[in-house]
Parts: structure tokens; C-alpha cells; sequence
């Protein structure tokens, strides 16, 4: 009865359509109520679910995403995509693929990714002779590598849901693989798709020009080396690298590339400010319906009725990921992440999966949900800026979906992809 009371009381609110923060709230307070718990000790589980500095990485990756989108380093990182691969045959979907790459290892971003990559190349490739369909389909499947390939600020919310018990330089270093086989895996069926639909081969760009873009480029790439190298070589934190990435991101925008004007800055930080208030409160909320989860025991409840229904791993990891597939299309990522994380990271240690790789297990699976109707905040974004129906980009995106979830088996069921990388550097 108390899981009907708090988990139905949640779903209750939400097809009423309350935003999801304030349904979480809500249903904290009212499952509180049932189990007689003092409202105060609601109040002090919201109070420190945000008071914890590994949060700080969050405001300060949203900015600096924001300034990278608008200030003009995606066009740069496009063109330096297209240097490299541009001249083979379906040469522009390759650089959309490899741009998205770039870009998500520098705005932690599918949103960002998907509206500066996507509005440069969509364009360009329908110019080609692309479909715009096509062209889209690949923007939005690309843009899945933000979550995963670091620094991704989902990746500090799963550190966040865990209670703080996994670091977040090991999550972000558990992305890089995930992330570089679904750049690859999307790049072998673009290039297959080329040769089939004889797609033309990009302009073999002369060396004088290619070296100016090279240059114009490596500002913006350098956020990545500043990012990786100094949680790597162990110069500063994952969060403080987020502080840090702020500053390289306004010193290269404003000064080097100067596409950006002063007095859009402050339209630019409401925005930011509007964001990062709605994930705080997100984040507040879900910790308060996290604990009165735990106080009900819900978790071990559902860890005691998976193992119950099978004994074999695979076969539970199976069920969590058709769980979160289906979930996926129907909720946003950050709340997903602290709902089920409680929820379901005692199910994945008693089966004996490392909680680093759980993490990227959800990161795909909720990426996916990303990108899926009727709930794929990054899809409605690639279908506006490509000025297309959701239903003519789905259709497109069907061979693609068939990709991503290969490669969810891969690192489902092979563990090495995301684990070889952080404990080889002892995270």
C-alpha cells in the first residue's frame, strides 16, 4: 500500500500534467504524510540533495555548452570534420557524425548538439543531395554521443542519484568507448548507405585552406584536451574542470572568435540560469522521493521480486532494459536518472554489475529514449530545425534505431567497453 500511495500519487500527477519536479514533490509530501514522517525531515532531504559540490559541475557545463552552441564553434568544428573525411563518398553525413563527436565531447549536450550541428549541416547535406529526412535521422542519432562521450552533465546526475558512491571522472571516463562505437557504428552504415544510394564525395579541400581551418578549429578542440587532460593527468577534479571549461569556452568565444556579441551575454546566462533552476529543483525533489522510497523499501522490493522472476543476469538486464526503453520514450532523462537509479542500482549490484557500468547502460538506454517519440526532447528539436514532421524524420530513423540498439547489447553485455578505460587509470 505504500508503494501504491507514492509511486501512484506520482503518476497521478503527471497525467494531470504537473511538471515532473513538482509531481515528485508532491508525492514525496503525500507519501511522507502516509507513513506519519515529520515534514521536516522532507525538508532537510531536499535542502541536501543540492547541497553538494559535485552539483556545481552541472550550472557550470550548461553554461558553457550554451556560450560553445551560439559563439561559433560548432561551424568551426564542422569544418574541421570535413578536412578530414569530407571527401569520400557520403563524405557530409561522416563530418555530421564526427562533428557531433566533437561537439558532445565539449557541451556534455544532445539538445545543443542536435540545434548547432544540425542547422550548419542539415542545409548542406539537402543541398548534396541528401533527403532531408536522411540528413536529419543522422544529426539526431549523432547527437546521442553528447551524453555518453564526457563531459556529460547526466553523467554528474547519476553520481548524484548513487548517493555519491561512483566518482564521476570514472563515469566520464566509462563514455569515451560507448560513445567512439556509436560514432562508429552510425559512420559504417552511413557509408554504406552512400554507396548504395551513390551519395557524391565532398571536395578535396587544398592544403592552405585546410590548414587555416585546422587552426581555426583547434581553439575549440582545445576545451576537450583542457577538460580530459586535466581530470586525467589529475590537475583538477571533474568538477572543477567544469569552472574551468566556463572560462576557456567565454575566453575563446569573446576574444579569439569574437562571432558573438556582449550584449546577447545576458540573455544567454537567463537562459542558462532558467535551466539550471529547473534541474536544481528536479534534483531537490527527487532526493525527497528517493528517501521516502528507501524509508518504504521499495528497492528492495523490486531487487527481491527481479531476482525472483530469473537467477540469470543477462536475463535481468534484459528485463532493465525493456524497463528502460519504455520508460525512456515517455519521461526525460534527469528525472528518469534519479527515479530509477535508488531503484534499480540494488537490483544491478545483486546480480554483481559495477555500478560504473550500470551507469552507461542507463546513459544508452535513455539516450535512445532521447531521440523516440512522443516524449524525444532531442528529436522535436531536429524535426523544428530541420522544418520537418516528427513523423517524416521517425520513419527515417528506422534503420537507425536498429544501430542503437546494437550497440545497447554491446555494452550491455560486454562490460570491458565501458570498464577498461577507468580502471586501467585506477578509478
Amino acid at each position: 500500500m505504500d508503494a501504491l500511495v507514492l509511486i501512484g500519487s506520482f503518476a497521478a500527477l503527471m497525467l494531470l500534467g504537473m511538471p515532473v519536479a513538482y509531481a515528485l514533490g508532491l508525492a514525496a509530501l503525500l507519501g511522507g504524510l502516509w507513513i506519519e514522517l515529520p515534514l521536516d525531515a522532507i525538508m532537510i532531504q531536499i535542502a541536501s540533495g543540492v547541497n553538494k559540490f559535485s552539483l556545481l559541475a552541472i550550472p557550470c557545463f550548461v553554461l558553457a555548452g550554451a556560450i560553445m552552441a551560439e559563439g561559433g564553434m560548432a561551424r568551426r568544428l564542422v569544418a574541421f570534420a570535413g578536412v578530414l573525411i569530407g571527401f569520400v563518398r557520403g563524405g557530409l553525413s561522416l563530418v555530421n557524425i564526427l562533428a557531433s563527436t566533437f561537439f558532445g565531447a565539449i557541451s556534455g549536450s544532445s539538445v545543443a548538439d542536435t540545434a548547432s550541428i544540425g542547422s550548419v549541416l542539415i542545409p548542406e547535406m539537402e543541398k548534396n543531395g541528401y533527403p532531408r529526412p536522411f540528413a536529419t535521422a543522422v544529426t539526431v542519432s549523432g547527437s546521442v554521443q553528447a551524453i555518453l562521450i564526457p563531459p556529460s552533465h547526466n553523467a554528474v546526475i547519476y553520481s548524484m542519484a548513487t548517493g555519491g558512491t561512483v566518482s564521476v571522472a570514472a563515469l566520464f571516463m566509462a563514455g569515451v568507448f560507448p560513445g567512439l562505437l556509436l560514432g562508429l557504428s552510425l559512420s559504417l552504415y552511413c557509408l554504406y548507405v552512400a554507396r548504395k544510394r551513390n551519395y557524391p564525395k565532398g571536395r578535396v579541400i587544398p592544403m592552405s585552406e585546410a590548414l587555416k581551418i585546422c587552426l581555426d578549429a583547434m581553439w575549440g578542440l582545445m576545451t576537450m584536451v583542457i577538460i580530459l587532460g586535466g581530470i586525467m593527468s589529475g590537475v583538477f577534479t571533474a568538477t572543477e574542470s567544469a569552472s574551468i571549461a566556463v572560462v576557456w569556452a567565454f575566453f575563446v568565444t569573446m576574444f579569439i572568435y569574437r562571432d558573438y556579441r556582449w550584449s546577447d551575454l545576458p540573455k544567454l546566462m537567463h537562459r542558462t540560469v532558467k535551466t539550471v533552476s529547473i534541474v536544481m529543483i528536479l534534483i531537490g525533489f527527487a532526493a525527497s522521493f528517493g528517501y521516502i522510497m528507501t524509508l518504504m523499501q521499495i528497492p528492495l522490493k523490486i531487487t527481491a521480486l527481479l531476482t525472483t522472476l530469473s537467477d540469470n543476469r543477462y536475463v535481468i538486464l534484459a528485463m532493465i532494459n525493456i524497463m528502460l526503453l519504455v520508460l525512456g520514450t515517455l519521461m526525460d532523462m534527469a528525472p528518469l536518472i534519479l527515479i530509477l537509479t535508488p531503484v534499480l542500482l540494488p537490483v544491478a549490484k545483486a546480480i554483481g554489475i559495477d555500478p560504473v557500468h550500470f551507469g552507461m547502460i542507463m546513459m544508452v538506454n535513455l539516450g535512445i529514449g532521447l531521440i523516440t517519440p512522443p516524449v524525444g526532447a532531442v528529436l522535436f528539436v531536429g524535426s523544428a530545425v530541420a522544418k520537418l514532421r516528427i513523423e517524416d524524420v521517425v520513419r527515417a530513423m528506422g534503420p537507425f534505431f536498429v544501430i542503437l540498439l546494437a550497440v545497447l547489447v554491446m555494452v550491455t553485455y560486454l562490460p570491458a567497453i565501458s570498464l577498461w578505460l577507468p580502471r586501467s587509470m585506477g578509478l
